[in-house]
């Protein structure tokens, strides 16, 4: 897999993704602008015409430089709310990595833990720490049987690595590094910053069609105290319509956006965990066992589908499968990472891991008897020496003279002071 290749691929396709989304957003402002707009200077217009007797206005009459001020007025009024929203649920989203784990109901893991397979997964999120070059998160751990993970945060700082027990009871330690790989390339390259950025774009123009739903629903008090003159009330029918529809369908086709970038992402995730670990074969084989797993990849956690976008794995199928889908199809991930897979999905063993726990069988006390011995044997010899020195300490004898004079003679002939007399008897 020429992984370099496909990452590429994968950050071109979120580029174009991101600025269609942008274009997207701008085009929404200046539509609802316009259409608010031309509502109110008809509304003028009838009304004058109806009084006077003339005819409604034309429409390029919208566009005068009489109406400049309103139309600005209304984009003004329109970016304040979609920015407004998007600033309040920025700050929901960004309170850290740790909320999300505790939201799914994970558990920090201790890193002095005793347990074989907890502390396997904190030695692999340590390697692949140091293989993509980041510090190392907290783990937390779901007790979930599914095969999933996720990396929550919004920066390296502030980022947590989620794994479910599942995943770290029924794949191999080569298994394992792919999925962490994947999740650190989340990190790595500023995912998470993405996502939230996005979602909370989207949520300040699904607050456009929230306001239009609110209009329009106290219409029902307004009627009964409105005189039958008044039009006031139908012009918030228009306009709660109008913010109604282009909020949720903005929404709507926002999210298929959103939901196409996701699918690249994990993209670049999977090529870059085969660079991080250079072995395919790992987070192949992990997605195989999802495949092949009756729990598959789905947690049963109350609001998981609201992080969807962050797992390893989908969490589940949505409204349009394969448009609001925030995870690429399982057989084309693993075809990208192993081309040569034949369609096999095997059906995941629990792995065996021996427990961290004292020898208990006579061999394993005979070998740590003999080896407790030589270290007390080594201890006793060592103690014996040092005693011998210190008792030798200030009585030398013949050998300790001769090796002190030729020590000083060395001494003299290479570091002597400038005029020294080496012309002394024993010297």
């Amino acid at each position: 897999m020429n992984f370099f290749e496909h990452q590429d691929r994968a950050k071109r396709k979120t580029l174009q993704l991101v600025v269609l989304f942008i274009l997207g957003v701008i085009s929404l402002i200046l539509t609802l602008t316009l259409a608010v707009g031309a509502f109110l200077y008809f509304q003028q217009g009838s009304a004058g015409a109806t009084g006077q007797g003339q005819s409604l206005p034309p429409v390029s009459q919208v566009l005068s430089t009489e109406q400049l001020p309103l139309l600005a007025g209304i984009a003004l009024a329109v970016c304040a709310v979609v920015l407004l929203g998007s600033l309040f649920r920025r700050m929901q989203l960004g309170s850290g990595g740790h909320t999300v784990a505790e939201a799914l109901g994970g558990r920090l893991l201790n890193t002095a833990t005793r347990d074989a397979n907890e502390k396997r997964i904190l030695n692999v999120v340590e390697e692949m720490a140091l293989a993509s070059g980041i510090a190392v998160p907290p783990v937390y751990l779901l007790d979930d049987d599914s095969i999933n993970a996720f990396a929550a945060g919004f920066n390296p700082q502030d980022a947590v690595i989620g794994i479910t027990r599942g995943a770290i009871e029924l794949l191999s330690r080569d298994e394992l590094q792919g999925v962490i790989a994947h999740e650190f390339s989340h990190i790595l390259h500023g995912d998470m910053r993405l996502n939230i950025r996005l979602i909370s774009w989207l949520y300040g123009i699904l607050l456009l069609g929230l306001i239009g739903r609110f209009l329009l629903s106290s219409l029902r008090f307004r009627r009964v105290r409105s005189s039958r003159n008044d039009k006031s009330a139908a012009v918030m029918m228009l306009l709660g319509v109008g913010l109604l529809i282009v909020g949720y369908a903005g929404s709507f086709f926002g999210n298929l956006i959103k939901a196409a970038v996701s699918r690249q992402r994990e993209f670049l995730a999977d090529a870059s965990a085969v660079q991080y670990t250079r072995n395919p074969l790992g987070i192949a084989g992990a997605l195989k066992k999802i495949g092949g797993h009756y729990a598959g990849s789905s947690l049963n956690a109350p609001g998981a589908n609201e992080f969807s976008h962050m797992y390893f794995g989908s969490s589940g199928s949505s409204g349009l499968t394969s448009l609001l889908a925030t995870h690429p199809p399982l057989e084309e991930r693993i075809k990208r990472v192993d081309p040569g897979w034949k369609g096999d999905l095997p059906q995941p063993e629990r792995m065996t891991q021996e427990p961290i726990q004292e020898p208990t069988d006579s061999g394993d006390r005979k070998a740590s008897a003999l080896a407790a011995m030589a270290m007390a044997a080594s201890s006793v010899n060592a103690q014996q020496a040092a005693q011998h020195s210190i008792a030798a300490m200030g009585d030398p004898d013949a050998a300790h003279l001769a090796y002190a004079t030729i020590c000083l003679k060395h001494w003299m002939i290479n570091y002597r002071p400038p005029h020294t007399n080496l012309s002394r008897p024993g010297l």
